[in-house]
């Protein structure tokens, strides 16, 4: 990390980056207010640190065009006791925070360390969203979001099947995104310009299900005022998806085995056989095999419905992927709240990444939508999580006695969490809260390569 310090006093200007690059950062010194723009327009520069009353250009005018032109680079002001008022119109106009002379230099440098944490935070939800955007593209299919090896497995599953004739069972635990893949299978093939039929079955009672899904006659029962198509009738050409299909009765499965098999009907009350012409792509959280062997389910219907079975995997299963979620889910809150909060601290980030997410990606939404409206700063903390979440990791801990250094410490909280990570570096920089190359750093200070 690069840090310049602006101050027209030689040393003040000296002392902070000798200071500074004690902490381990790379410092650029500039007089005034003039060279250290022409700096921040010409050199990577992650934070500013600058005197208010300066030559050339003053620190306020200095901090206007940072805010402008780069509204993430973080400044912190110096100031004299004459002034804070003057550093406090500052921080309205974008500074970090204000550092009052004689300087205190733990105060700064723990003013330093959460001013780069918090631009690194910006920097990885922006790398995030790109990356997001990025595989979205790639995929061709932007409503499914993941990098994971079981999800490319997932996609590639699905453009070898979406041209296909072929029934399709999408099988998974609750809240995976069944319906995502449903529509995928849909929207990749031929039949997407042809009509698009959902139909949740456990929504609707028995007696209801028949006639939604074959319709029925006029008069056929009592309420039957008028004919009514059906969803398959309605679906001709195109694609009907069935939710949740293991929640459906005999009677309803015998006849739809035969639309399968022979691709006709008759409405419920009616005599007259319809053709269709309908892809079917049916879901389930159950186990089919196990309702056919209780007799609840027959056996014959199932092998004609999992002609391809797509298995979707549940959050646990790809948890590289949590990152992109909470990105994309973010982005998507912020928008519809009218909010712009950032990202997510490293701590929020490490409980989430933990947690074990029974409810699967619809917990994970729901968790970010609360999380946001409970949000009321710039970035969601743990204690913008809801409750379940924060109280449901309990996995690795460690112990660290007292009377231990502090680099001591350090050095036994870094290598746990590698080993919690599996040695992947990125992971854990990320549950540690800190960038790649800052843990690069430690890892060889602390001898911690093998």
């Amino acid at each position: 990390m690069q840090i310049l310090i602006v101050d027209d006093e030689k040393n003040i200007r000296n002392g902070l980056g000798k200071a500074l690059s004690l902490e381990g950062y790379q410092i650029v010194l500039a007089e005034h207010g003039a060279e250290a723009w022409d700096l921040i327009n010409s050199t990577e520069i992650d934070l500013v640190i600058s005197d208010l009353k300066m030559p050339k250009l003053s620190g306020e005018e200095l901090l206007k065009r940072i805010s402008s032109s780069y509204p993430t680079l973080p400044v912190i002001i110096l100031t004299g006791h004459g002034t804070i008022e003057t550093a406090v119109h500052a921080m309205q106009d974008g500074a970090f925070d204000f550092v009052t002379k004689p300087i205190n230099l733990d105060r700064l440098v723990l003013l330093v360390k959460r001013a780069l944490s918090n631009r690194e935070l910006h920097q990885k939800h922006e790398a995030l969203k790109r990356e997001v955007e990025m595989l979205k593209k790639q995929t061709e299919y932007s409503a499914i979001i993941g990098k994971s090896a079981n999800m490319r497995k997932m996609m590639d599953a699905i453009k070898q099947v979406a041209d296909t004739k072929a029934s399709v069972l999408i099988t998974g635990e609750s809240g995976v995104g069944k319906e995502l893949v449903a529509d995928a299978l849909h929207d990749l093939s031929s039949r997407a310009d042809g009509p698009y039929v959902k139909v949740h079955c456990a929504a609707l009672s028995e007696s209801l299900l028949e006639s939604e899904l074959f319709g029925h006659e006029k008069g056929s029962f009592t309420g039957a005022l008028s004919q009514k198509k059906g969803r398959f009738e309605l679906a001709d050409k195109g694609t009907i998806f069935l939710d949740e299909i293991g929640e459906i009765n005999a009677q309803v499965q015998v006849k739809i085995l035969r639309v399968l098999q022979e691709k006709t009907f008759e409405r419920v009350g009616g005599e007259t056989t319809i053709h269709v012409d309908t892809r079917i792509i049916s879901a389930t959280n159950r186990d089919l095999k196990e309702e056919i062997a209780d007799g609840s389910f027959r056996e014959d219907l199932f092998y004609r419905l999992n002609v391809v079975n797509i298995e979707v995997p549940s959050l646990r299963e790809r948890k590289e992927d949590i990152p992109l979620l909470m990105t994309s889910f973010l982005h998507e809150f912020n928008e519809e709240n009218g909010r712009s909060v950032e990202g997510f601290s490293p701590k929020a980030q490490s409980i989430m990444y933990r947690y074990s997410w029974p409810g699967n990606i619809r917990e994970l939404r729901n968790c970010i939508e609360s999380a946001l409206v409970m949000c009321r700063g710039s970035v969601i903390d743990v204690d913008d999580l809801p409750l379940t979440v924060r109280s449901g990791v309990t996995d690795d801990q460690i112990s660290i006695p007292l009377g231990v250094s502090l680099s001591e410490a350090e050095k036994d909280i870094i290598k746990a969490t590698l080993a919690f990570c599996k040695g992947n570096k990125s992971k854990a920089a990320e549950v540690l809260g800190i960038g790649r190359k800052t843990l690069h750093r430690k890892i060889q200070e602390y001898q911690l390569e093998e």
